[in-house]
């Protein structure tokens, strides 16, 4: 067992480890710890606590310090600078009529490096803009084309349900999502309901699926012909996935009538496409 820290940085929900070494860290304290890019500022989301071997990657970078009022002043000042860079590097876009959009720009903590996220549909040379904000910004520039999921990620808001964004709120990193989980789910293929503000399927269609795919194995399939409790024999007409019941044309004498059962209490005759007497 190794004992670590679990902080995340302003850039997204994943969480890293870092070793503490011999200073005892609260969850919500500021640190501030040794990346590949140099010293980063980032909020300790678990303190001390223990992890098997196999899950940490070797060598562990240290926490250099618990964060002082220097580091947040530090922090702070470099949050103004993000804001200033924004709007110097937007009219800088204009000017270079370039096809892009910026999203967000991120300053390391030691100042020496500016990073711009931007969307756009294709290729876009930046070459002459990235040479005008090193001579503004006397610092290292670096333009990092992002998708449209990444944006909405970066950005937050409200999904549909009312709700933060999941990617924004929990998601350490995107999962692939397809049209088949909508079709799982019953959920209408309208691409205005189950698509995300970014445009994309909403994430929460993964999050759902494995629970609907556990619950359609006890379901019947519309079509297939099941014998309900009372001795009727009929034929699904609909199912309810969430609330397991099903609703049945079952032949009542010389009429039919739909009911509906309880899925559990149904006992499956044949399967839609099945000859007769196949179970």
């Amino acid at each position: 067992m190794t004992t670590v820290i679990s902080v995340r940085f302003r850039s997204g929900c994943k969480t890293y480890f870092f070793d503490p070494g011999d200073v005892q860290v609260q969850t919500g304290d500021h640190v501030i710890v040794e990346t590949a890019q140099g010293l980063e500022y980032a909020q300790c989301t678990m303190g001390n606590h223990p992890v098997d071997d196999c899950c940490v990657i070797q060598p562990l970078r240290p926490m250099v310090r618990v964060a002082t009022e220097n580091d947040h002043r530090t922090a702070a000042h470099n949050r103004a600078r993000e804001k200033e860079a924004f709007d110097i590097c937007q009219k800088k876009i204009l000017q270079h009529k370039l096809e892009m959009k910026l999203v967000r720009v991120e300053c390391s903590f030691e100042g020496n490096k500016i990073l711009f996220f931007f969307t756009a549909d294709g290729r876009v040379d930046f070459r002459e803009l990235v040479k005008d904000l090193a001579s503004v910004f006397r610092a290292r520039i670096e333009l990092r084309q992002i998708g449209v999921r990444d944006e909405a990620k970066m950005l937050g808001g409200l999904g549909i349900c009312g709700r933060p964004f999941c990617c924004a709120q929990f998601l350490d990193e995107f999962q692939p999502v397809s049209i088949k989980m909508a079709k799982t789910q019953n959920l209408s293929l309208n691409p205005t309901k189950i698509s995300g503000v970014c445009g994309r399927l909403m994430c929460c269609l993964k999050n759902e699926e494995d629970t609907y795919e556990e619950l359609n194995r006890k379901l019947p399939g519309v079509g297939d012909y099941v014998q309900t409790a009372d001795g009727l024999h009929g034929e699904v007409q609909s199912v309810n996935v969430l609330r397991q019941l099903v609703k049945v044309l079952v032949e009542a004498g010389d009429e039919k009538e739909l009911k509906e059962y309880e899925a559990d209490t149904l006992q499956f005759k044949r399967r839609r496409g099945k000859k007769s007497g196949q179970e």
